[in-house]
């Protein structure tokens, strides 16, 4: 995956727990989210309700840098607690749209973590502005929770006002709320973005992003909640309502597959590492090499390399070092700044590598910068040729629905076939994933998915414009 400017970055994620006796809740969150941290790297936050009065800590930052045991105890005891790890692909980085957004009302408090991307938030900000709504960030995730409070003044319960929002909310989102008495988990008509629950041996209910937060505070995973799902946490118990089910195509984000999720999570019954797997495999099928090693780009490649390894039969190694104590959010302006970065962040083990014909997997090529510059490693450290294959189809077209692709004009594959960005990459060979393998990226799942960004094929009617800043001094 391409790093730095170059990089398409991950979503965000979100994390809750409904507790049966109150405790410090702030700390299972907090390891949750470090188990999401590499679903966003910009800001991170976690909101604590103790008896209906919220507590809530956020800042830019990593979730070890922002949640200092301090921080972590200032939090307070509480039955319940939402939290969120964020890459902003509506609103800027800054500190005022880190999340939890926190809405105080009559109707009563209200905290919301929202993974995903509203494809009309445009049209419900100026209709909650002509209404006199003042709005103090420029995410689409304060445009939720005010459509939420709105609603709330219409109706009876919160979970009615739930089921109102959803037909107004166009797009994606997996949401957490967290009122004074509970949490509701709600999931897209479409499925876009994953979200799931488990319970662990204290009798807490748990919901996250990925199945992977679950194990991480030793929650046993229950089930992910369907598209147009609403699941409520509270005193009762779980309680589901399907009324929006079934309402809408069902279009899980195929790249979560590909690369957003963690290799040890599942989403929707599939293990993202075999799915990771049958992508090598098949690159070994349609786009096979002789070559002597198979190799990996650490993190995202080694899942891919290891099923083209097993089809091909040619060795899997370790080519490449990751240096682990340089983040992702690393920042690196200017193209010679770029291109230097890649030797900071990857190495090549030169006895794997020397004298050898590699394959190199890796998950996407955005603008090439990078790959470019991990073949030149490659060539350094000794290897005769490099031949370059993708666990993705060329990215082609915007990503509306949460990922940071709002235009065409930084794609590679826009601009150049196949074998130009070969050449342009100084790759011996390159091979892409073919798009008519993606529904077989999952096995025997038979759920729809959303490939827009490989084939132009959205699932929902598109805004006139969309922009991360749209909101930007508006």
């Amino acid at each position: 995956m391409d790093c730095c400017d170059t990089h398409i970055h991950e979503e965000c994620g979100v994390f809750g727990i409904y507790a049966a006796n109150p405790f410090h809740v702030g700390n299972t969150v907090y390891y949750g989210l470090y188990a999401l941290q590499h679903r966003g790297q910009e800001s991170c936050g976690i909101t604590v309700s103790n008896g209906g009065h919220f507590t809530t800590v956020k800042d830019l930052g990593l979730v070890s840098e922002v949640f200092t045991p301090e921080r972590l105890a200032s939090l307070g005891e509480g039955n319940m607690a939402v939290g969120h790890v964020r890459y902003g692909t509506t609103g800027n980085s800054g500190r005022e749209n880190a999340q939890p957004i926190v809405v105080s009302h009559f109707t009563g408090n209200l905290a919301t973590v929202h993974n995903g991307n509203l494809t009309n938030a445009a049209e419900l900000r100026r209709e909650l502005e002509g209404r006199g709504s003042i709005f103090h960030t420029t995410s689409d995730t304060e445009i939720i929770s005010y459509v939420l409070t709105q609603e709330r003044l219409e109706t009876y319960t919160a979970e009615d006002a739930v089921l109102r929002a959803m037909q107004r909310l166009k797009g994606a989102y997996s949401l957490i709320l967290m009122l004074e008495d509970k949490l509701i988990a709600v999931r897209d008509k479409n499925g876009f973005r994953p979200l799931c629950y488990g319970r662990n041996g204290h009798g807490d209910y748990v919901i996250a992003s990925e199945s992977c937060a679950l194990s991480s505070v030793s929650a046993e995973y229950i089930r992910d909640l369907e598209p147009g799902e609403v699941v409520v946490f509270d005193k009762d118990g779980v309680r589901s309502i399907r009324d929006n089910c079934g309402k809408a195509p069902e279009a899980m984000c195929i790249f979560e597959y590909i690369y957003f999720a963690r290799p040890d999570s599942s989403i929707d019954g599939c293990s993202i590492h075999h799915a990771r797997l049958r992508a090598g495999k098949f690159l070994a099928i349609d786009h096979p090499a002789e070559a002597d090693i198979v190799i990996g780009v650490p993190d995202s490649g080694t899942d891919g390399a290891l099923g083209y390894s097993k089809e091909s039969g040619i060795p899997y190694d370790i080519g490449l070092i990751k240096n682990k104590y340089i983040g992702r959010t690393f920042i690196s302006p200017g193209q010679q700044s770029r291109e230097n970065s890649v030797r900071i962040k990857l190495n090549a083990v030169r006895e794997t590598v020397e004298g050898k014909r590699v394959v190199l997997v890796d998950d996407s090529i955005v603008r090439s910068t990078t790959i470019a510059r991990t073949v030149a490693i490659l060539r350094e450290a000794g290897a005769t040729q490099v031949h370059v294959r993708i666990t993705a189809p060329p990215f082609l077209n915007p990503c509306y629905y949460g990922v940071d692709i709002d235009s065409r004009e930084n794609l590679i594959a826009c601009k150049h076939t196949v074998p130009e960005i070969c050449k342009l990459i100084g790759a011996d060979s390159l091979g892409y994933l073919k798009v008519e393998r993606l529904p077989e990226l999952t096995g025997s799942r038979t759920h729809g998915y959303c490939t827009a960004c490989f084939t132009g094929e959205y699932k929902t009617r598109l805004p006139d414009a969309i922009k991360r800043d749209m909101f930007e001094g508006s």
